[in-house]
């Protein structure tokens, strides 16, 4: 049996960064990099350079690695870190998170094994059976909440009503524009160029597209581009989509912009 003190040792023992490496699938340059740009201090280099890691530099380490698998840039994590300094309460919204992706994941995997199943057995198999998990009503609390249930209905009915292909169509339109979007904000492109006012453009109209949302079939109102503007900075779901906080704060100002100019 273990004591107490032999406990407290392994609790404060010091990881190589080999060992940190190997553990998280990582490299050992990835964790030098992180260090030479204050991401990740050591918790101590010794006299032949090896760095180690104590448990605190590991907590970080393991925030570091949840957060990049959102999507965010190494700036954006950083600042995440540096704001978000309760790493307790931190840890438990990315659990939150996780939980929930992981009661959608076995959702989805069971529907596609009733699938199987039904297709090697020759039997019928309801629409709702196959497709649950699959839904896109995750945020149905947080649109009513913002603009009403009717506008969630709309959307609602309106995606529900899209062929696969449709559905494709969309999704690839989508992407592009987010793809577009980071890429500009990679280069640094002024917020009020051309360039970026042609996005805000694509934005708008992109938006406006969807039933339901302030303003659809003609433009949509200011208050609705400039707070969903805002709203991809603040929540870093949305930040993640444009290349992270730096992206969305790209973003952000120049659909301003183009709502002070147009709308």
């Amino acid at each position: 049996m273990s004591t107490t003190s032999e406990r407290a040792s392994r609790r404060h023992a010091h990881a190589s960064i080999q060992e940190v490496a190997r553990l998280t699938g990582t490299t050992s340059r990835t964790l030098r990099h992180y260090h030479r740009i204050g991401l990740l201090e050591p918790s101590g280099v010794g006299t032949n350079g090896y760095r180690r890691y104590d448990a605190d530099a590991l907590v970080r380490l393991q925030r570091i690695l949840l957060l990049r698998d959102l999507g965010l840039g190494l700036a954006d994590i950083r600042e995440v870190l540096d704001r978000e300094t309760d790493e307790t309460a931190a840890l438990r919204r990315h659990l939150d998170r996780l939980h929930d992706e992981q009661r959608r994941l076995a959702r989805r995997i069971a529907s596609v094994e009733r699938t199987i199943h039904a297709r090697e057995e020759g039997v019928a198999i309801m629409a709702k059976d196959m497709f649950d998990g699959f839904d896109h009503t995750q945020y149905q609390d947080e649109v009513e909440q913002r603009w009403g249930a009717d506008a969630y209905a709309a959307s609602d009915t309106w995606w529900r009503s899209m062929s696969e292909d449709e559905r494709t169509a969309w999704k690839a339109r989508t992407a592009q524009l987010a793809q577009d979007w980071a890429a500009a904000a990679e280069r640094d492109v002024d917020p009020a160029s051309d360039e970026a006012q042609e996005l805000a453009s694509r934005h708008v109209a992109w938006l406006g597209s969807v039933p339901g949302t302030p303003g659809h079939g003609s433009t949509p109102v200011r208050e609705y581009v400039t707070g969903l503007a805002d709203m991809y900075v603040a929540d870093e779901r949305f930040a993640a989509s444009y290349g992270g906080r730096h992206g969305a704060t790209f973003v952000r100002d120049a659909l301003h912009a183009y709502a002070a100019r147009h709308l």
